[in-house]
């Protein structure tokens, strides 16, 4: 079993900054790709950052050139660097990763971070 533990949202002034970071522990051999999903209110839940075993990263639009997405694999941990912040960016974010396994590949989901971004 593989757990997710999330820290670092909170409540900030549009144009600050905040740092999430996301830990995985448990049996583990591998993890794939590593990203962070938000989910505002009444809204579906939409990928903000994606970073694979390699490095490669992808952003959604909305977020590029503000946002970074990083990773610790000795540590097993992802991390999102949210700068200039907008009070659009209000939402919960998850942390969502993917553990290959013998056969297949599993995906796991933190408990989520609300981040809250004041006008």
């Amino acid at each position: 079993h593989v757990q997710l533990v999330e820290s670092g949202g909170g409540l900030v002034q549009a144009g600050e900054s905040l740092r999430l970071s996301c830990a995985a522990s448990g049996s583990i051999s591998k993890i794939n790709a590593m990203g962070w999903y938000r989910q505002a209110p009444g809204k579906q839940r939409d990928l903000v950052a994606r970073i694979t075993s390699g490095g490669s990263t992808n952003y959604a639009d909305s977020v590029k050139g503000r946002f970074t997405i990083s990773r610790d694999n000795a540590k097993r941990t992802v991390y999102l660097q949210m700068n200039s912040l907008k009070p659009e960016d209000t939402a919960v974010y998850y942390c969502n990763v993917r553990v290959q396994g013998s056969l297949y590949e599993y995906e796991y989901w933190g408990q989520g971070t609300q981040v809250t971004v004041s006008s």
